[in-house]
């Protein structure tokens, strides 16, 4: 089976290895237009913020010798007609299936003067791919003033990021509220808080409408207010548009992104397929890494069943499927930004849903910049806000991921501990169950990591690929360290890959 994959991201690297591990018969090509091995996109704010090096961000991909990668080579053209796609060197590569994983491209809005015939103006910046963050921490050390404009997720890291790095930030959304799609506006004032605490300057309702630059250079920019503010860099996070014309140019169905089944095949083309940010599936995406995985998960085991391969764990049934959520308020959502916490989750920011009975509670203290709120229906945790209360917020994801039921009293999610209904964050390594959740992204257990340690795993990149725990959002990266760590101090004479073995 020849299978031509376009993107060798996050989600195409993945879908790649999982396939041939599944299907000995699958010969896969793989273009990628960067000219790079597959990294964590998810923490590139985090290398803007000094927290990470560009090489930390590596993921654990195992080369195979029916896997083959085209660093720096893009599809141009697709041929349905004749199963042909050619690339940009001119080279034809025939396929039997052809899946997209072509992820998406920062949008960048209609700003008069942020351009010329070779590129974005020295100092104007967007954060999609590791050359945007190398190419914003060269321009550090010579800038003093920075401009972020949009309050999303990314928006929040990065300009909390170049704050803690000594800049002086501006935030500018055209909102009149941070983060509008998860949080109310209790909730933004709280974080509008935390972030002129943190030395961010925020400015809501406003947008940047044009550029000065000075020598060739960004000098200012100008808000649609009329507001002129100095900058030496203007970072663009006004969110990302799929990359989705080269489907469309060979006749596939696009509306945001490429129209799919259930299925991930292509409305128009059977054997066409379209897995991440660049798919559009009946119940719509939600640009999260997970849903890219999930959809490559699925396509593996849907090909898989082709040839009656050895059947793996199911992927975990979406909360969608089992207590009727709309499927774009499932996710948990976290802000990675230092000095600020924000995490959502479910019903978040609204509760205009349907019929479902739902009962709401609410904790403000504006003034040390904690937020907390839960949404119940049914018994469950359906929804959740917090801000700037990390254990609250480790409770809270582990019961609405986990489908824990809830108190009758909702109150007393707030008002004290959750009495042991779920492990909290704060447990001893020691202490954890085989069934405590440690890598929230990948479902992986601190079970799973122990039993990859006894199979010879010693340093946290090792447990990586063996479990892909830490490959996601990477908070629990220390977390999976400390585990590593305990079970060679404990099990070193059970493990003889660990004899000898010095701690760090």
């Amino acid at each position: 089976m020849r299978v031509l994959l376009v993107g060798h991201g996050m989600v195409g690297s993945r879908f790649a290895g999982d396939l041939v591990a599944r299907r000995p018969d699958a010969r896969v090509t793989v273009l990628g237009k960067e000219d790079a091995a597959p990294y964590n996109r998810v923490l590139l704010s985090s290398v803007v913020a000094g927290k990470s090096a560009a090489s930390m961000l590596s993921l654990p991909v195992e080369p195979h010798p029916h896997v083959e990668v085209l660093r720096a080579v893009s599809a141009v053209s697709v041929d349905r007609g004749k199963r042909l796609v050619t690339d940009s060197t001119g080279a034809l590569h025939s396929y039997d299936r052809l899946v997209f994983a072509t992820g998406s491209a920062a949008r960048i809005p209609n700003i008069h003067g942020i351009a010329t015939d070779r590129g974005l103006v020295p100092g104007v910046s967007v954060l999609k791919d590791l050359a945007d963050a190398e190419r914003i921490v060269a321009q550090i050390p010579r800038a003093r003033r920075a401009v972020v404009l949009g309050a999303g997720v990314l928006g929040l890291e990065v300009a909390t990021g170049l704050a803690a790095r000594g800049l002086s930030v501006t935030l500018v959304h055209h909102h009149g509220r941070l983060m509008e799609r998860q949080l109310g506006d209790a909730a933004s004032k709280v974080a509008e808080g935390s972030l002129s605490r943190l030395g961010v300057s925020v400015v809501t309702d406003a947008s940047v409408s044009r550029i000065t630059e000075r020598r060739g250079v960004l000098s200012a920019v100008e808000l649609d207010n009329g507001t002129q503010l100095l900058s030496d860099m203007l970072v663009m996070c006004a969110g990302t548009i799929t990359e989705s014309a080269l489907a469309r140019n060979a006749g596939l169905a696009c509306e945001r992104g490429i129209m799919v089944g259930d299925d991930l095949a292509t409305l128009a083309d059977p054997r066409v397929f379209a897995i991440g940010d660049c798919a559009q599936p009946p119940a719509g995406g939600t640009g999260l890494v997970a849903q890219g995985w999930e959809q490559a998960a699925r396509l593996v085991e849907y090909w898989s069943a082709e040839v009656g391969a050895a059947s793996i764990p199911a992927a975990r049934p979406s909360r969608a499927e089992t207590d009727e959520i709309d499927a774009d308020l499932t996710n948990v959502v976290r802000v990675k930004a230092p000095g600020l916490d924000v995490v959502t989750m479910g019903l978040s920011g609204k509760f205009d849903h349907g019929e479902r009975e739902l009962r709401a509670v609410r904790m403000s203290d504006p003034a040390i910049g904690r937020f907390v709120e839960v949404v119940v229906s049914h018994g469950l945790l359906v929804g959740a806000t917090v801000v700037g209360d990390k254990a609250a917020a480790a409770e809270l994801s582990a019961m609405y991921t986990r489908m824990i039921p809830v108190p009758s009293d909702p109150a007393h999610l707030i008002i004290r501990p959750l009495a042991g209904a779920v492990a909290s964050a704060a447990v001893a390594v020691k202490d954890m169950t085989d069934d405590h959740p440690v890598c929230q992204c990948n479902s992986v257990t601190r079970g799973a990591i122990a039993a990859s340690v006894r199979a010879g795993c010693v340093t946290t990149e090792d447990v990586a690929k063996a479990t892909r725990a830490s490959t996601g959002c990477g908070d629990c990266r220390a977390l999976v360290g400390e585990i590593v760590d305990h079970c060679a101090s404990t099990e070193t004479t059970k493990i003889p890959a660990l004899a000898g073995r010095t701690k760090g």
